[in-house]
């Protein structure tokens, strides 16, 4: 990490102006290490913000290749990079953007032979992806872990946005129990607008901040949702599970 100097004091000004943020906030902020899965239509506006914000370590996973029909929404990437790695291409944007932080790749699926090692190496994960299993997978870790999570869900023109802290709040599964059927509607067969992305990705990374920095009121315990079409929002509060297999406690 370089060491203080005029050029920081300027990149972060806005920041350390913040109440609750200032010179010491910026510098935890540069100390924190946050992982992103997902380099999608979410993870785009996730890992722009945070590296803007000074985020000292990115972590980056996804197995895929930036392909055409990614562009509409994926704005990390360009037509240039299509074929490259996503995490290569969104690596390159972030460092162009803030040469003070690190970025780490991991170019290949969050899977269960994996996912404790490369969780365990950071403070807090950014839910970027769109897959049932892997969202599964990083509540299960993050609560054996004690490391919070934020979720982040898009399609069409709607989106949600939740944050789960282990032992505060429910988790992740207490909601979302059973795996959606396979005909349940997908940006796929439905589309999604890229703007939803846009919105719900930045309320994602809003959050990440405020978890590093222990400041404002997080969504624990509350569902953010919104529907651009009609441009109506709402909170939803969703508590604990008792009989959740992941975080409950009852016999």
């Amino acid at each position: 990490m370089p060491a203080w100097g005029k050029e920081q004091l300027k990149r972060y000004s806005r920041n350390i102006l913040l109440a609750g943020v200032g010179v010491a906030g910026q510098q935890k902020l540069l100390n924190s290490k946050v992982l992103i899965v997902g380099t999608g239509g979410l993870g785009s506006p996730v890992a722009f913000y945070l590296a803007a914000a000074g985020i000292g370590t990115l972590g980056l996973v996804d197995a895929d290749k930036v392909d055409l029909s990614n562009l509409q929404r994926q704005i990390i990437h360009s037509t240039l990079d299509l074929g490259k790695p996503k995490v290569e291409s969104a690596a390159e944007k972030l460092q162009a953007l803030n040469k003070d932080i690190k970025v780490v790749t991991y170019s290949r699926p969050l899977t269960k032979e994996n996912a404790e090692e490369i969780i365990g190496g950071y403070q807090l994960v950014v839910d970027a992806t769109d897959n049932f299993p892997t969202r599964q997978l990083i509540n299960g870790v993050c609560f054996k872990q004690r490391k919070p999570f934020i979720y982040g869900g898009v399609l069409a023109m709607q989106g949600q946005v939740m944050t789960f802290i282990p032992g505060r709040g429910p988790c992740f599964s207490c909601i979302f129990r059973n795996e959606p059927s396979k005909n349940a509607p997908t940006t796929s067969t439905i589309g999604i607008l890229g703007a939803v992305a846009g919105v719900i990705g930045s309320i994602q990374a809003s959050e990440a901040v405020k978890v590093l920095l222990n400041i404002g009121v997080p969504l624990v315990g509350r569902m953010f949702t919104i529907n651009l079409l009609e441009m109506v929002s709402d909170q939803i509060e969703v508590r604990r599970d008792v009989y959740c297999p992941v975080c409950g406690s009852s016999d």
